[in-house]
């Protein structure tokens, strides 16, 4: 089975692929002091609650876009599931050119989603990641990555509102009846979804003009779908996409070994 593991800069994402099924999928918050042996204890017990064993996780694989947290899930790997996870990154076989000035500084989840969402859906297509940013993403028709967009995240937007304005409440998001707001939250509320929603729709013509038009765009993040009630622009949404961008990648490039002084057998029960 194997371990794949997500991490973004709000949560890190940890789920299991057994052939062709995700066996399970589970989120903690990101906390870049988190020990490996932390993650063992609330994994593992998870873990068990699905009926997996942690000898049967035979190979590892990594997307993080919070280096502090390597270093930790990587010992979480090794001491606890006895597999060198792959982590992704720029220099590995993604079967695509990335075209842009720095390879180094693209973001892992941003080439993950261009690789599951071209293989996938085919292309040319925009990826949209409504996660702590707001980034949008193009591949050409034959997969390759040729840049994107990077924006404020909506709940970043909401919090920075509050914090700056001192009148100005913190808000939950969701989709208001009216464009209008007739209280200061509806107002807020209005100004938020509708503003996000305004930015995507021209955000993604302005891409459709300047490549020509005729992208797919795929939507992923766990706001996407509320995102995409307010507009006919988005045609997928893929909730998995990031993680199916990891099991890819692990499929074409061939895990890293264990170094050997990790090299311990596990306990059995």
């Amino acid at each position: 089975m194997l371990l794949v593991v997500d991490a973004g800069n709000t949560n890190i994402v940890f789920a299991v692929r057994d052939g062709d099924e995700w066996r399970g999928t589970w989120r903690i918050a990101t906390d870049a002091q988190r020990t490996s042996d932390e993650y063992a204890v609330w994994l593992l017990s998870l873990l068990q609650l699905t009926g997996i064993k942690r000898e049967q996780i035979d190979a590892a694989v990594i997307g993080t876009v919070v280096p502090a947290a390597l270093y930790h899930l990587r010992r979480l790997c090794r001491d606890w599931f006895h597999v060198e996870p792959l982590v992704a990154r720029a220099a590995l076989d993604w079967g695509f050119d990335i075209k842009v000035d720095n390879p180094e500084e693209v973001g892992a989840d941003r080439l993950l989603n261009s690789l599951a969402g071209h293989q996938i859906y085919g292309g040319p297509l925009v990826v949209i990641d409504f996660g702590t940013a707001t980034t949008l993403d193009v591949v050409d028709a034959d997969g390759a990555y040729l840049g994107g967009i990077i924006a404020p995240g909506i709940n970043l937007s909401i919090e920075a509102l509050h914090r700056a304005a001192a009148r100005l409440p913190r808000i939950g998001i969701g989709r208001p009846q009216s464009v209008i707001g007739r209280n200061t939250v509806a107002a807020m509320q209005s100004g938020i979804y509708w503003g996000y929603v305004a930015m995507i729709e021209g955000l993604v013509h302005r891409v459709q003009v300047e490549q020509g038009g005729g992208l797919k765009v795929l939507a992923t993040g766990g706001l996407a779908p509320l995102v995409a009630e307010g507009t006919t622009v988005i045609s997928h949404i893929d909730p998995d996409l990031t993680l199916d961008g990891l099991r890819m990648l692990i499929a074409r490039n061939p895990p890293p070994a264990l170094p050997r002084d990790r090299a311990r057998p596990i306990e059995t029960e």
